[in-house]
């Protein structure tokens, strides 16, 4: 084997590295919200402290978005353990407040909405690495997306209308499927720009950083798909 061939092979056995420790770091912060979800959704006592009180459910919602703008922000000036740990808390206080699922929809609908996400994002993912397409304008237009399905879900926390909050989860699904794949491809320059033998912490905060953007990915797609699919309780 040539130099040329063997750089090569070392080189895409480190993306390989890199990429598995970013879709690992986020199926444990899938599993840990899993199962702080379904844990609080079988406590009446819990659901009660959380859905009963709307300053502790707001407070819990900010928190969230603050540790999401902390991280991406500061994450290289965190050490390794502090990014994983910061990013196990938001899985986890994601779970406190998607607790409410369980109780709005059925355990089957639940079930099958999460398989069919499963697989839409794996083939998001798929694309995301294979395509030599490059995605950064199709990331820039969806992001665009998606502060208009914000702004469009903030005017229908008044308005109420089913008919609107069905159209903002179908295009939810389509931005949330592009952003999955323009994710996965900046993932895969992030590790080819990274020389193998970089410091583990370095390398660590990269796969926390890639994680996120995977898992809110992953979670806004589900909840996306499952306005659409789910059976309510």
């Amino acid at each position: 084997m040539d130099t040329v061939s063997l750089s090569k092979t070392q080189s895409q056995i480190w993306v390989n590295a890199f990429v598995r420790s970013v879709y690992n770091w986020m199926a444990v912060g899938l599993a840990l919200t899993g199962a702080v979800a379904y844990g609080v959704a079988g406590s009446p006592s819990m659901i009660r402290l959380i859905f009963g009180n709307q300053l502790l459910f707001f407070g819990l919602i900010i928190g969230e978005l603050a540790l999401v703008f902390y991280l991406s922000a500061r994450i290289q000036r965190l050490q390794a353990q502090t990014a994983t740990g910061l990013f196990l808390l938001y899985a986890g206080l994601n779970g406190l407040t998607l607790s409410f699922i369980f109780i709005a929809y059925t355990k089957t609908s639940i079930a099958s909405t999460f398989f069919i996400c499963a697989g839409t994002f794996v083939a998001a993912s798929v694309y995301g690495m294979a395509t030599k397409r490059d995605l950064t304008s199709m990331g820039s237009f969806m992001a665009m997306g998606l502060i208009g399905i914000i702004l469009a879900s903030v005017v229908n926390l008044f308005f109420r209308s089913t008919g609107m909050q069905m159209i903002i989860s179908y295009i939810g699904v389509i931005v949330f499927v592009g952003l999955t794949a323009y994710d996965t491809q900046k993932l895969k320059a992030m590790a080819l720009t990274q020389p193998a033998g970089l410091d583990a912490g370095v390398v660590r905060k990269g796969a926390i950083l890639g994680a996120l953007s995977l898992y809110l990915d992953f979670i806004n797609l589900f909840l996306m798909l499952l306005r659409i699919m789910g059976n309510r309780e």
